[in-house]
Formats: structure tokens, sequence, C-alpha cells
């Protein structure tokens, strides 16, 4: 039996990222969604899931770029358009899972700096979802 790691890719990869990426963005508008219907504590328990599943992502994606498949991205860093998009999407993607603990935290404990917190963490966020989905590619 074929080891399912060989088969693994870097455009495979970024495939599963922007689908992971599209459904989180999903569970981020179900949430404001919520909020605008003042349903406040479903609003927290989707942000809640979607605290969770990004950083689920982004660490199972560190495992695979960092441990189990090093080169998988040489082929990006090789061509200065395509790494140049990855910057761009990075400089979005990084600042948003930085805030996203806070936002979780202010989401708790501090309302007033949440609600001015939540106007940044959107920009970063459709910055990374446009950046990620239509800027890299899969294939």
């Amino acid at each position: 039996m074929e080891d399912p790691v060989t088969k693994l890719n870097g455009p495979a990869l970024i495939l599963a990222l922007k689908t992971a990426v599209a459904i989180a963005s999903i569970l981020l508008a179900l949430s404001l969604v919520a909020l605008k219907a003042g349903k406040v504590r479903l609003h927290g328990q989707i942000n809640l899931v979607f605290f969770l599943a990004v950083m689920a992502t982004l660490v199972g994606f560190e495992v695979v770029l960092r441990l189990v498949h090093p080169g998988i991205y040489d082929w990006i860093k090789e061509d200065p358009v395509l790494l140049a998009r990855l910057r761009i999407h990075l400089g979005f993607a990084i600042p948003s899972a930085l805030l996203l603990p806070v936002m979780l935290y202010t989401g708790f404990a501090k309302k007033a700096i949440h609600i001015k917190l939540a106007v940044l963490f959107g920009i970063l966020w459709i910055g990374t979802a446009v950046t990620g989905i239509f800027g890299l590619p899969h294939g």
C-alpha cells in the first residue's frame, strides 16, 4: 500500500487550506448573522468553533510544513510571482492568526475592546481569505 504522505504535494495542501479558509469564513459569517439576530451566546459559541477550527488547521499545516514534508513549498519559493503572492497572503494571515486568541479573550472579558478589534480582525480575515483563495495556486 502506498504511503499517503508521498502523495501529499504543495498544490494539494494549498487546496485543502483554501477549503478550510472557506469553511471558516462561512462560520464567521454565521457568527455575524447570530449577532445581528441578537443571539450573543450563539455568536460566541460559533466563534469558539471558528477559533478551534482555525487553530487546529494552523497546527496541522505547520506540522506538515515543518516536520512531515519540509520541502513541500519549494516550488513557490522558486517562482518570484508566487512567492510575492504568498508574502501578501501571509501579511494578512499572520496578524489575523495572532489576533484570534485576543479576540477570544476580549469576547469573554472585554466587550468594548472586542468590538473595536472586531473591525481590524474582519479586515485581516477578508484579506486572508481573498489572498488565500484567489491568490495562491492549487494546481
